[in-house]
């Protein structure tokens, strides 16, 4: 199964949300880490244009959206499902940081359905809501402020999911630049070194410590062809600066 189709079998559970434009936040948050399959239980506004205008060039997940009366209904064919919450509970399912949970939708999601279900904006999933999960995700934040606005956490669970699907894999392809040769190098150093003679930085009879280590600076830039060209026009106007007319 390729990485789409492990997409297509993630979706995201809202819950009573109250505020239309946190749907069109989710839509958004969604669209851009690649899931597609938005569920909406009982929302108190939807379809609603402030949520339209909030998903941006998201609003095709709000048209296709699934809205339920129910959780039940929501998550009736999928064989796993996680709930997100902050909330710490007295009795509950295994509780495990989003990173982890994202591998286990990944894993399950390869082959079987797998809701991501968030409670309200309020107060987030109800207990009733929360046993209806086999396992709990929680965001790792700041103890003394954990709070988190709706689409936020859609955001960064979905981050979490494309992050296991994808490995991190870059969306386009990184452009490689051509590296300078170790004979562009070289000539470079030597060009450097006497001009760095001729300006009286280094001494011409005994320069090897200092200049060892102006290589190893450089060593490490791992230097582009067009950059060394660059560096030395610098070294070369460094002696001989071009004359400037004056108006």
């Amino acid at each position: 199964m390729d990485n789409q189709n492990i997409f297509n079998n993630i979706r995201v559970v809202l819950c009573q949300t109250s505020h239309p434009g946190n749907i069109g936040s989710t839509a958004r948050a969604m669209k851009t880490m690649g899931l597609n399959q938005l569920y909406l239980v009982n929302p108190k506004y939807f379809p609603d244009p402030q949520a339209t205008s909030l998903a941006v060039n998201a609003a095709d997940l709000l048209e296709s959206a699934v809205v339920t009366a129910t959780l039940e209904q929501a998550i009736a064919d999928c064989q796993f499902v996680i709930g997100v919450s902050g909330k710490e509970r007295s009795l509950s399912q295994e509780v495990m940081n989003v990173r982890e949970a994202a591998q286990h939708a990944y894993r399950i999601g390869s082959q079987q359905q797998v809701a991501l279900v968030f409670g309200t904006e309020m107060s987030g999933l109800t207990n009733a809501e929360a046993d209806r999960c086999q396992i709990l995700a929680t965001i790792p934040a700041n103890p003394d402020y954990t709070s988190l606005n709706l689409a936020q956490a859609v955001q960064v669970m979905c981050y979490e999911v494309r992050m296991a699907i994808t490995d991190g894999k870059l969306h386009y392809d990184e452009k490689q630049s051509e590296l300078a040769s170790q004979d562009d190098l070289e000539r470079f150093y030597q060009h450097m070194q006497e001009v760095l003679s001729e300006i009286g930085y280094i001494n011409p009879r005994a320069p090897k410590k200092l200049f060892e280590r102006i290589r190893r600076i450089y060593a490490r830039a791992k230097l582009e062809k067009e950059e060394v060209n660059l560096l030395r026009g610098i070294l070369t106007l460094s002696v001989k600066p071009k004359q400037h007319s004056k108006y």
